[in-house]
């Protein structure tokens, strides 16, 4: 695990709560967990091909691995992201006048272990897949097994048709980062921006009353601590993260029929599901910010088809060249205005 927020944070509190939070998911045999492993590994092997045929895009030869883990491997796994990407911002908190020390740090960082561990907790048993850009030194492709299973069983589809729909949408994140190698830096980029607007004094005060406002209905918690020039970075970023979900979700939707011959029903029951269940799941959504999360892969995808059907699959692909062919948060809405800028 990188040391960043090493004592604002008590990681091994928060993977080892977030574990437990997350529970093991379905009851499976081991020759079945065996069997799951093994195709979800030959899966990500096969899309690799696929996805280079349908996008064009020539990723670097595999240097990410590729991990099928469990709900607790997600944790550790994204425990360690989280306090790569979060560094610059504890460093500036921590650089500032007042910052804690001693006792209160050890009380704070706890404090902070819990609630970090219960995100984990509860976003591991949600998440089927996830390519980690930021893991030294190439990414990783996580695949989280028991959610697979989980899934593919609640929605009634056909496994292997599923296992291989899935691997596709993950393939193509480890393909849009390996033949961009810029782009995680870039992101890396945008978290300092972000960490270089922060002053740490009266930042929690303001934090909590722009949180107490959220949890009241009005937003998510990133819309709570977030400021008028800390949203322009994160308009930027959700403009980046929408392209890469929605390119995602065009692929695996485009490349599907070819060899995913139920992947017409695997789409329509998929998507009722990202609509979330009960009413304590879609209020959690809408704190953390699911609820934009999911918008990013409906206004992503629309963009995508945008460009390409007016364009093409080679036009759209200039939009990996560079950082200032990233499409803002508005163009993603507007197309036609990002085919004008680039193209």
């Amino acid at each position: 695990m990188t040391s960043g927020g090493a004592g604002m944070v008590d990681w091994t509190l928060a993977v080892s709560l977030g574990s437990r939070i997350a529970g093991e998911g379905p009851r499976i045999s081991r020759t079945e967990a065996d069997e799951v492993v093994a195709e979800l590994r030959a899966g990500a092997d096969r899309s690799t091909g696929l996805v280079r045929d349908f996008t064009g895009l020539a990723a670097a030869e595999r240097t990410a691995p590729v991990l099928v883990v469990d709900r607790a491997g997600w944790v550790a796994a994204n425990a360690d992201g989280f306090s790569t990407v979060l560094a610059p911002v504890v460093d500036k908190l921590t650089a500032g006048k007042g910052a804690p020390s001693g006792w209160s740090l050890a009380v704070g960082s706890r404090v902070t272990g819990v609630e970090v561990g219960a995100l984990l907790g509860f976003l591991a048993g949600k998440v089927l897949g996830q390519f980690d850009p930021f893991h030294e030194p190439n990414g990783r492709l996580l695949l989280v097994a028991p959610n697979v299973v989980h899934v593919e069983r609640e929605l009634d589809v056909d496994p292997h048709d599923f296992r291989l729909w899935v691997c596709l949408h993950e393939e193509t994140h480890r393909v849009q980062f390996t033949a961009t190698p810029w782009l995680a830096d870039h992101l890396l980029g945008e978290m300092h921006a972000l960490a270089d607007t922060l002053e740490p004094a009266g930042l929690l005060e303001d934090g909590l009353s722009r949180i107490s406002e959220a949890v009241r209905g009005h937003g998510s918690l990133l819309d709570a601590v977030s400021s008028p020039e800390q949203k322009e970075i994160i308009d930027r970023v959700t403009g980046v993260m929408s392209l890469l979900e929605g390119h995602a979700d065009v692929v695996m939707d485009g490349v599907g029929p070819g060899v995913i011959p139920s992947v017409a029903s695997i789409r329509r029951k998929f998507n009722q599901r990202r609509k979330g269940a009960g009413s304590l799941d879609k209020i959690l959504r809408r704190l953390l910010g699911l609820d934009a999360k999911m918008a990013q892969y409906r206004d992503g995808a629309k963009f995508v088809r945008h460009v390409v059907d007016h364009a093409g699959m080679a036009e759209l692909n200039a939009v990996w060249e560079r950082p200032e062919n990233l499409p803002s948060k508005s163009e993603i809405a507007d197309p036609s205005a990002w085919t004008a800028r680039v193209l």
